[in-house]
């Protein structure tokens, strides 16, 4: 039989044993579960399980036999069970995926190795079939590991009901011990492995089991299924189809290489579905139903069609600059998703409001409304902004001086976000009216909470957006303590309701089928591994409205 490149991802990926190649047939050989359990992807009949069997001897090479077994409680008798390989070709990662389960209920499962080593017990829920009363989802994004202890993950794993994790990007970051956090890393004891940045499949295999280490990470992939999209910083800091910033072809390499070596690293590491058939590994767009009240679309805004970031090439630019990155900006023809993951999505929302779904949510990376930069000088006057900016340590001051002659241009507060590809988003809008829906957009990769109001090109209602904080990564609120970054942002952008750049934490999202609920959490430290949860800000929805209440 042939397989293809996919068909032979897959089916290494999968974890699944071979035909004639079962527990007994692999020598039992010395392994641990050093980096716990995950699930993901949930369907009405399963999930994605993974693990990862750590040989005993590094040099290992012989694949390592486990068994996996699926039950209705952590003590019970297994309802599925199964066998696979932990293979080197897959950094002895394992994926597996139940397919007999009942839709809509609570399953437990672990792994085990052929000389009776157990894995710690995971959790997951099946989506539900027909009609559902509601569905709660914690929305996360960004965990920079020297920026600090992940609290937020301690709260999510304590939590009565979550039904699954919508992870929105970042979940590594490429940098090295030297770069982005690195002071606060030191101050706390939180360092990197590899200690440089990485480039290479075994620079991301070890950052990635660096992550699975934290002991706060383990407890919540072991609490719930994770829906996962990437961001940019599971590659390069803002990657787009052809590059990316943090990448110098120069010293580091063939691009098209390091991207491949990254995605594959993704996929043997993350609870996520490998690509299917031929699709390309970048197309990880795919929908989720949570019975008959919420569609949940996943979208990747990154790998597969992003043009390239507008935005300034020097230190001090003129005006003749800020006029050319304005006109890179309005092109017509620069990209986020792609036509056919667009006219993908368009259908998709066309399905779900034809059967009558109350909620279509759309998982993205980015911030999608419109966010003006704020002139410091039109808020407070020419005198009151010169001397804000004078207190500002000399580096800080430089970038605030340049934001601001971008801002008085008529530049938006982020060209990485959807702001930066304002054709796009329209384009983006047209299907979503096509389609007849009226989105419930989830955002992350700013560091901040937003819960914003969207609307087109001529002031309709699209429909409303809850953008998430980042689990530890430092915000530009964060640069700036003293000043009101959040406040300036709602007064000069009619479409943000609410925004914070310091709290850290995450938006636990409840749905029914009359209004959607974000309760905005906020960890008291991320210092310290131990901190206290609190409910910052409530957004509700009420079903077909275009726009939420704060409560």
């Amino acid at each position: 039989m042939k397989l293809d490149r996919r068909a032979a991802l897959g089916l290494i990926g999968s974890g699944a044993a071979l035909p004639g190649i079962g527990m007994a047939a692999t020598p039992a050989v010395a392994a641990s579960f050093v980096h716990g359990v995950a699930s993901g992807d949930p369907t009405q009949r399963g999930a994605i399980l993974w693990t990862r069997a750590t040989p005993a001897d590094p040099a290992q090479q012989a694949a390592i036999a486990l068994r996996w077994h699926v039950a209705e409680s952590a003590g019970g008798k297994p309802v599925e069970s199964g066998t696979a390989q932990a293979r080197a070709a897959r950094d002895f990662t394992v994926k597996v995926e139940p397919r007999t389960l009942k839709a809509g209920h609570d399953y437990h499962y672990w792994f085990e190795l052929a000389d009776g080593t157990q894995s710690p017990v995971g959790r997951f829920r099946t989506l539900a079939r027909g009609a559902a009363a509601d569905a709660v989802l914690a929305v996360v994004s960004c965990q920079l590991y020297p920026g600090g202890f992940f609290t937020a993950y301690d709260s999510i794993a304590a939590l009565d009901r979550v039904d699954a994790v919508v992870h929105l990007g970042d979940y590594i970051y490429e940098y090295g011990a030297d770069g982005y956090g690195a002071e606060i890393g030191q101050k706390i004891g939180r360092g990197l492995e590899p200690a440089h940045e990485i480039v290479t499949l075994a620079d991301y295999r070890t950052r990635h089991a660096h992550y699975k280490g934290d002991r706060s990470l383990q407890a919540a992939h072991a609490r719930a299924a994770f829906i996962c999209v990437w961001d940019d910083h599971e590659t390069a800091n803002d990657s787009w189809i052809g590059g990316a910033e943090n990448h110098q072809p120069a010293t580091e390499g063939d691009w098209a290489k390091r991207k491949a070596a990254a995605m594959q690293a993704y996929f043997e590491w993350m609870p996520i579905r490998d690509p299917q058939g031929n699709d390309p590994w970048e197309a990880i767009n795919r929908r989720f139903d949570f019975g008959d009240l919420a569609t949940l679309l996943m979208v990747e805004t990154r790998l597969l069609a992003r043009s390239e970031q507008a935005g300034f090439k020097g230190e001090t630019p003129g005006r003749s600059e800020v006029a050319a990155v304005l006109a890179e900006r309005n092109r017509p023809d620069r990209e986020m998703l792609g036509e056919p993951q667009r006219a993908w999505l368009e259908k998709e929302l066309a399905v779900s409001v034809k059967a009558g779904t109350p909620w279509q949510i759309l998982g993205n990376q980015v911030v999608m409304a419109r966010v003006n930069g704020p002139d410091l000088a039109k808020l407070f006057g020419a005198e009151k902004a010169a001397a804000m900016v004078a207190t500002l340590e000399p580096s800080v001051r430089a970038q605030v001086e340049l934001a601001q002659a971008g801002y008085r241009a008529g530049l938006p507060f982020n060209l990485d976000a959807w702001d930066g590809y304002p054709a796009a988003r329209e384009r983006l809008y047209q299907s979503i009216r096509r389609a007849g829906a009226r989105p419930l957009v989830l955002a992350g990769d700013s560091h901040a909470f937003w819960a914003n109001q969207l609307a087109d090109a001529q002031g309709n209602a699209i429909g409303v957006e809850f953008g998430t904080s980042s689990i530890s990564s430092p915000s530009i609120g964060d640069m700036l303590p003293k000043m009101p970054i959040g406040d300036l942002l709602q007064q000069a952008s009619p479409e943000v309701a609410f925004c914070d750049q310091r709290a850290k934490g995450y938006i636990l999202l409840t749905l029914t089928r009359e209004k959607a609920t974000g309760d905005y959490i906020a960890m008291s430290t991320i210092y310290a591994p131990k901190a206290e949860a609190r409910t910052l800000k409530r957004f509700s929805l009420p079903a077909g409205a275009p726009r939420f209440d704060a409560t």
